[in-house]
């Protein structure tokens, strides 16, 4: 087996990241090629050249344990059938047993039935389907100062048996702990802008990363998919010189390639409001925002307070929105004086609703922003990716059910 006997040879799959060499986040560290001989399992000769061939073993201590093994199946065949009640093990595909004859690992038995000999045989059973594991969300203190709160998804499978049974004593533990560690430690050398834009890169550099340090250990990361949560402190501006979207953003040129969540939600809110931002002039002065591309008429958006705003939100409630939308929103909204109040927009059910206060259910997404703020968002001047980084925008819940919120948006602009 395990490269004695055909079909029981694992093989790790093989990744490679773009340029045809692999590497990870770790800067500085060369990518050397795998070696048993610097690891915890040293006693092991050639395990990762599945050859379990063991020349340790002098020849008295050889004999002994051939004449031990043969009295072992002598036993086993004279109490036969009742001894197969007990010797006889069924394996499924997906199942190995990984077996220690005498205290010496053999190569690992299955899929089908395996015999075991009685006294002399320790074994233990390892799936070898993938499983998965999350890292819940921990602060992470970027390059750029920031501090973000940032989990993972990570799924798994086990290549090699014998490895994650004789070189690892907890294998789920370590391999959890391995991977909150890297993940923090890698994030750690990039800035939020990065966080944020080059998440698909960041999830394959870290899988580099966590399979090279639990290889040793017999296992596989399939698969790692970063969580990005709230910004829990903003970057400093003198490091990141600001959040400055392409120019091109009314058309969204140059935007194709952004994957991570808070880009999406900047689209997905600035997909239809391209317009330019509005001009300053008197307080009684009103704003006309011409869509040229599509030759629509001029939308007025007169300046008002946050009431006003829910008194318009309420006239473009129907049900074609809440089947579009789908989703309740709470905000939080807080004005210059420091008083706070709450206001909800419920597009789950029904015609959908609007009202001061907290919403009768469970709310999907809670944003905080000031009365200012919301104002600006709604009208067009503020970006929702600039309030986002730069913590004017909080946002508590699944990201991309707050990007639902673009269609009343959009209904508020037509």
């Amino acid at each position: 087996m395990f490269g004695k006997a055909p079909g029981y040879k694992y093989n790790p799959l093989e990744k490679s990241s773009p340029g045809g060499v692999s590497h990870g986040l770790f800067s500085g560290r060369d990518q050397q090629p795998y070696h048993n001989k610097v690891h915890s399992f040293d006693y092991i000769p050639k395990i990762i050249d599945n050859d379990f061939s063991d020349s340790s073993q002098g020849w008295l201590s050889w004999i002994c344990n051939m004449i031990v093994i043969f009295l072992a199946y002598i036993c086993t065949f004279i109490s036969f059938p009742i001894s197969g009640w007990f010797v006889l093990k069924t394996v499924p595909n997906y199942q190995r047993l990984v077996v220690f004859r005498l205290g010496r690992v053999c190569p690992p038995r299955g899929p089908g039935v395996v015999l075991l000999l009685p006294l002399i045989d320790q074994w233990q059973r390892v799936d070898l389907r993938t499983r998965a594991f999350n890292i819940p969300p921990c602060q992470v203190t970027t390059r750029d100062g920031g501090i973000m709160l940032m989990g993972a998804d990570i799924q798994f499978r086990i290549w090699n048996p014998v490895m994650s049974v004789a070189c690892v004593q907890d294998l789920n533990a370590s391999t959890r702990l391995t991977a909150q560690n890297a993940m923090t430690h890698s994030l750690s050398k990039k800035t939020v802008r990065e966080v944020q834009g080059e998440r698909l890169k960041l999830e394959e550099y870290l899988g580099v990363d966590i399979n090279e340090m639990t290889r040793p250990w017999g296992l596989e990361v399939d698969r790692v998919e970063l969580t990005l949560g709230a910004v829990l402190k903003p970057p400093d501006e003198a490091s990141t010189g600001g959040f400055i979207l392409p120019p091109s953003v009314p058309g969204l040129e140059g935007l194709e390639g952004l994957a991570g969540p808070i880009q999406q939600l900047a689209m997905h809110f600035m997909g239809q409001g391209g317009a330019p931002p509005p001009q300053t002039g008197s307080p009684g002065d009103s704003v006309a925002f011409t869509d040229e591309v599509s030759g629509a008429a001029p939308t007025v958006s007169p300046a008002g307070s946050v009431d006003q705003l829910l008194g318009v939100v309420r006239l473009l409630l129907s049900e074609n929105l809440v089947n579009r939308v789908g989703a309740c929103f709470h905000f939080r909204i807080s004005s210059s004086d420091g008083e706070c109040k709450s206001y909800y927009v419920d597009l789950s059910q029904g015609a959908g609703d609007a009202g001061l206060g907290a919403p009768l259910r469970e709310a999907d997404v809670t944003l905080s922003i000031s009365d200012g703020d919301l104002l600006a968002l709604f009208e067009g001047s503020l970006r929702p990716y600039g309030a986002y980084a730069s913590g004017r925008l909080r946002v508590e819940g699944d990201l991309n059910t707050a990007m639902r919120l673009e269609e009343l948006i959009k209904l508020f602009r037509a």
